[in-house]
């Protein structure tokens, strides 16, 4: 199809007009959709964010009536291609999210097609029922999207694929023909049915009987087959329309409502992880492991264990599943109503592992907990083989190949020898039980040499897939990778049946173009997300990047597979859970400045006022820093960033006003009471709205008259006491706390005062402003002021996460050197002192029971960043008799500043409403409220109208109370 405008205007203009959603045509946006978690980038004509179903016909008429071909599009995380074209894509995952019905009689749902799976199956789970097909993309990945997919999981050995688990689809025609797609029995006459509807059904069965003994012959006998258009499933005895749209990659029609067929949960579960000395038996094993009937049996090779072991929030589950360094090992699982069954079958496993030769070589995990989290590690393979630094990263081409058990071992050997033949060698993980491995080459396709190797390498494993009888396409479809070897797969009569299929559906070509059927070559760089001219424009930087080879290195660790995307577990990514948009999302945010600083989107583009409104919801909360598997650490880019914005543009009176608070509050505080009245008079707070965008709506911290002054107290062991400008100024019954319990448990606390004039500073405020050099010179000062007791081995201790964090993480990247990598090692929170000094036998303190008490303690998100929140909960655990629990949720959305800024104030609220506020809102009154954070407390003050506390003050109280009962 070719557009009849060429540059798209009147395209945009009708759908501004006549579409109810969101339409995004300018060139960010579309920079931002351009790309899916393949090696491909194809920039779209534009976007539309639907809101309704009736925005799909709206969108899909206009754009056929101007020309432009049509994308649907999920969660964007296609490994083949399918989510890139040069087309109007259309997002259904913002807000057609609806799980429409729930049969649990029936065991069937009827769904958006925008609805996450794991959202889908939280609700499920109050019927005792799920939608069993698990890929490892859970978290974000659309059932519009599996289904256009055929998506399978670890567990189709047991559940099958999407096409076995969909039972009918509501789908809109390229023509704007509305029908239901489902069973069609075989005298089928139904006049209810449009008859476009059931001319396709006469035009199906007819190739269907033309081409029958042709597919018996050409298609592949195993589970996993997923490439061209399952026209196999044709029968003249009535099929089910459905089951030709699952797979069909949005080239066929647009999904309006999915209904799935659900499965029992099942009661128990339990999980043998095998170790094996070569790959070469663990694929041998494979064949007699699945003779027993296990649910799933997922391989995990040794590249991956070992990019896990790099990863904090993998690396202590990692050592507590896998025993010395396997080449291989395979999760087993066996799941049932019957326990005693699942634990026989789970003895069962290990005398076979040992009679196999390898004894003591599983090791089980019976305790669910343990295993989710096993399965996490599994379900985030791709993106820790993706955390690879460096331009060569394993590559997606040929990873869903599926050979028979039976051919497994010899399969992955001769793979295993292509590789080496082209110099590479390749990662392994994913479907043992169904001989679908997930096997990526490591390739540098910014290099045209290495593309060559590419194309080498597919040809020669597709030419042994189909000498084994196998499926060059598994799992993720056919997309730009496999679409063009559709040919040699299953032979040029089948492939035109394919493009007759197309024709019948979409005799325009509207749909999602080029994949599938008339392929494009799947090494033409053109597509590329790294072309031929790619360029990463020459820049100096304010941080230390050595770590990732570069800023715009680091940028392109993002490889877009959206674990960012997960709106309810973790902490990341706290704006794009509550504003649902590509752009409020660490992937978002990491291509935009990708296409900037290769020069995609203008020279001046990093600077601009769109890279601005691109980074401006990112509340710097360090959850990607933890959470993001390959390692985008978006808080530090946008540090990065700011420091160039600043260069051009000035600073407005309030970020000075923030900027500058450590430099002015000694002086401030002199004057408390007079400051203090903001917050009383009205009319206060709306001048300081006006002049500084303070909103109004807010109380800001009271400036104390008593400012916290630096002492050295104590005996014993000597510990530095470093007291933030927040609880020096604001809250210095926090550090007086401190002071109080330490010096209690037998510690001297040495508290700096001034340096130079004024306290030290970790320059956390002038960072969030993009002022390094000013953070420089503070972190410079600390450093000075710190190096003979860091020298000495004395601990530093501070009490805001954001500020003591702060000379972990950001005193190393802009002053790199060992000065700061001597103080980031000495640097801890105070409940990270306690927790250590306590496993040292070091720290004493006599503290009151509080017997039938209870604390509700919220984890700031630095502190869950550095995995913190453990220490914090037992700190406070100390306290005889007093039961402690913390939550899993997002940011509270105060986020340092950020919830006081009056156009930021409504969205603060709302990513607060998320978790964290209805949690503590919830609390019985008589329960203590715990946050180390000082942005967390006033959050929770503002909006709860209770109190919480800093750990210390309620370690301080237990202590104090327990001296008065002495």
């Amino acid at each position: 199809m070719a557009l009849k405008n060429s540059n798209g205007t009147h395209l945009e203009t009708r759908l501004r007009r006549e579409v109810q959603g969101e339409v995004l045509f300018d060139r960010f946006s579309r920079g931002r959709y351009a790309t899916d978690a393949s090696i491909y980038q194809i920039e779209p004509l534009g976007v539309v964010v639907l809101r309704s179903r009736e925005d799909a016909a709206a969108a899909i008429a206009i754009a056929r009536e101007e020309g432009a071909p049509v994308l649907p599009r999920g969660a964007g995380t296609s490994q083949c291609g399918q989510t890139v074209a040069q087309a109007l894509v259309i997002d259904c995952s913002k807000y057609l999210d609806r799980v429409i019905s729930v049969d649990a009689e029936r065991r069937r749902a009827r769904v958006d097609p925008g609805v996450v799976l794991d959202r889908l199956n939280r609700l499920l789970r109050q019927h005792k029922l799920f939608f069993p097909v698990d890929p490892s993309t859970a978290s974000r990945a659309t059932i519009g999207g599996m289904t256009a997919n055929n998506s399978c999981g670890s567990r189709s050995l047991r559940y099958g694929n999407m096409v076995h688990n969909v039972r009918g689809i509501d789908a809109l025609l390229a023509d704007g023909t509305q029908a239901w797609f489902g069973e069609v029995p075989g005298n089928f006459d139904d006049n209810a049915m449009p008859e476009r509807y059931r001319d396709l059904v006469r035009r199906l069965r007819a190739l269907h009987r033309r081409e029958a003994d042709e597919i018996e012959r050409r298609f592949p006998k195993v589970l996993r087959r997923v490439g061209g258009y399952n026209i196999d499933t044709i029968s003249e005895a009535g099929h089910n329309m459905a089951q030709l749209l699952v797979g069909s990659e949005g080239t066929l029609a647009f999904f309006n409502e999915i209904e799935l067929d659900l499965q029992p949960i099942p009661a128990h579960r339990v999980l043998g992880i095998c170790h094996f000395p070569s790959f070469y038996d663990a694929m041998s094993a494979t064949l007699k492991i699945v003779e027993l009937g296990p649910s799933a049996v997922e391989l995990v090779d040794r590249t991956m264990i070992e990019l896990s072991r790099e990863i904090p929030m993998f690396r202590p589950v990692v050592d507590r599943f896998v025993q010395g360094e396997p080449a291989a090992i395979l999760l087993t699982e066996f799941a049932g109503d019957d326990p005693p069954e699942n634990l026989r079958r789970l003895k069962a496993l290990g005398e076979l592992i040992g009679d196999l030769g390898f004894p003591g070589g599983v090791v089980e995990a019976v305790e669910p907990a343990f295993q989710q989290a096993v399965w996490e590690v599994r379900a985030q393979g791709l993106n820790i083989m993706m955390s690879m630094k460096g331009d060569g990263k394993p590559v997606s081409f040929l990873e869903d190949c599926a050979v028979r058990l039976e051919d497994l071992a010899d399969y992955t050997d001769r793979l295993t020898r292509i590789f080496e033949k082209h110099g590479t060698y390749g990662t392994w993980y994913a479907h043992a039980s169904v001989g679908c491995l997930h096997v990526r080459p490591v390739l540098n396709v910014k290099q045209e040499l290495e593309v060559k190797k590419m194309r080498a390498i597919a040809e020669e494993a597709f030419a042994m897939v189909r000498e084994y009888q196998g499926s060059h396409s598994g799992e993720h479809g056919d997309g730009l990778v496999r679409s063009e070897f559709h040919e040699a797969m299953f032979g040029r009569r089948i492939v035109r049946a394919f493009e007759e299929v197309k024709d019948a559906f979409d005799p325009k070509g509207l749909f999602n173009p080029g994949k599938i059927v008339r392929a494009l070559k799947m090494d033409d760089r053109r597509l590329f997300r790294f072309k031929p001219d790619y360029r990463q424009l020459p820049i100096a930087t304010a941080l230390d990047w050595s770590e990732w080879g570069g800023f715009a290195a680091a940028t392109e660790m993002c490889n877009n597979n959206g674990a960012c995307r997960a709106r309810d577990a973790g902490v990341m990514c706290p704006s794009f859970r509550a504003t649902g948009d590509e752009r409020d999302l660490t992937r978002g945010r990491a291509n935009t400045l990708r296409l900037a600083l290769s020069g995609q989107l203008g020279r001046e583009a990093l600077v601009s006022d769109d890279m601005r409104a691109t980074m401006a919801l990112c509340i710097s909360c360090k959850a990607c820093r933890r959470e993001c598997p390959t390692g985008v650490d978006m808080a530090r880019m946008k540090i990065e960033f700011l420091h160039h914005y600043r260069q051009r543009h000035r600073l407005s009176l309030r970020d000075r006003l923030i900027a500058y608070l450590p430099r002015y509050a000694p002086y401030a505080a002199r004057v408390a009471p007079l400051l203090n009245l903001r917050n009383r008079l009205r009319f206060l707070a709306q001048l300081g709205e006006h002049l500084f965008g303070l909103s109004a709506a807010r109380d800001v911290p009271r400036w104390s008259s008593r400012p916290y002054t630096g002492v050295s107290r104590g005996s014993g062991r000597e510990v530095v006491l470093l007291v933030d400008t927040f609880n020096r100024y604001f809250e210095p019954e926090n550090a007086r706390a401190a002071e109080r319990v330490l010096t209690r448990a037998g510690y001297r606390v040495v508290s700096p005062d001034s340096v130079g004039g004024r306290p030290l500073c970790c320059g956390r405020s002038f960072l969030a402003a993009g002022l390094v050099d000013k953070a420089r010179h503070e972190a410079k000062r600390t450093l000075d002021a710190l190096a003979a007791r860091v020298a000495a081995g004395i601990p530093v201790v501070g009490l805001e996460p954001s500020c003591l964090l702060t000379l972990r993480d950001e005193f190393p990247a802009i002053l790199p050197g060992t000065e700061a990598t001597a103080l980031a090692k000495r640097a801890q929170l105070f409940e990270e002192f306690v927790d250590g000094e306590r496993n040292a036998g070091r720290f004493e303190l006599k503290l009151a029971p509080m017997e039938g008490r209870s604390a509700l303690l919220h984890g700031h998100c630095h502190q869950k960043a550095f995995d913190a929140i453990g220490a914090a909960a037992k700190a406070l655990q100390l306290i005889p008799g007093l039961t402690v629990e913390t939550f899993d949720s997002t940011c509270c959305g105060m986020a340092g500043s950020f919830g006081y800024e009056a156009e930021h104030y409504e969205m603060s609220l709302k990513i607060g409403e998320l978790g964290v506020l209805p949690k503590m809102r919830a609390a019985p009154a008589e329960t203590l409220l715990a946050a180390n954070g000082t942005s967390c407390r006033h959050q929770i003050a503002d909006t709860v109208g209770r109190e919480a506390r800093h750990v210390v003050r309620i370690l301080d109280d237990a202590s104090r109370n327990a001296e008065i009962i002495r």
